[in-house]
């Protein structure tokens, strides 16, 4: 079995925990996640933590990974993930209206997002975009989708980044 399969998943005060024969569900402060088990892969509950088996068909990759699902699953109800980007340009700059976020980001036109249900998107400044949800899978789809409009570029490093990246500056063309 994998490294990352064999650490047991704690669960914290204030979270429920079901387990079926296919599938987990969890409940806590934030709301509630499910996800469906791998056939290869088995959850055995002890107390306040959670143990991962592999099964004969199973492999320890997929083990591993199902922790992780299920540990991001737990993690999420309880404490919630997000993502903060930060908008890098002259004249770059966002905000909320409703369930959309409003972005100038240098086209001739203003680029509207509408914000997907279970993911809620703040704009502390102009220049900050935080997104915040239960779901880490969907908090980090709605984060690439953001960037994705305008990505940052190397040579002046204008864009939509993740607060921790480092974009690698070029140097302009020499004559």
């Amino acid at each position: 079995m994998s490294r990352i399969a064999k650490s047991p998943i704690q669960v914290p005060a204030g979270v429920e925990v079901k387990l079926g024969s296919d599938s987990v569900s969890a409940k806590g402060p934030k709301g509630e996640l499910s996800m469906q088990l791998h056939p290869g892969v088995s959850l055995e509950r002890e107390e306040d933590t959670i143990r991962v088996q592999q099964l004969e068909n199973g492999s320890s990759a997929i083990a591993g990974t199902i922790r992780s699902l299920v540990n991001n699953l737990i993690v999420g109800v309880n404490t919630g993930f997000q993502r903060k980007l930060t908008i890098i340009g002259v004249g770059y700059r966002a905000q909320m209206q409703g369930q959309s976020l409003n972005m100038s980001l240098g086209f001739s036109h203003p680029v509207n997002f509408k914000v997907p249900d279970g993911v809620t998107i703040e704009t502390p400044t102009q220049t900050e975009i935080v997104v915040k949800g239960i779901d880490k899978q969907l908090v980090g789809q709605t984060a690439a989708d953001i960037r994705r409009f305008r990505p940052p570029e190397p040579y002046k490093g204008k864009g939509v980044r993740y607060e921790d990246e480092y974009v690698a500056r070029k140097q302009a063309k020499k004559i």
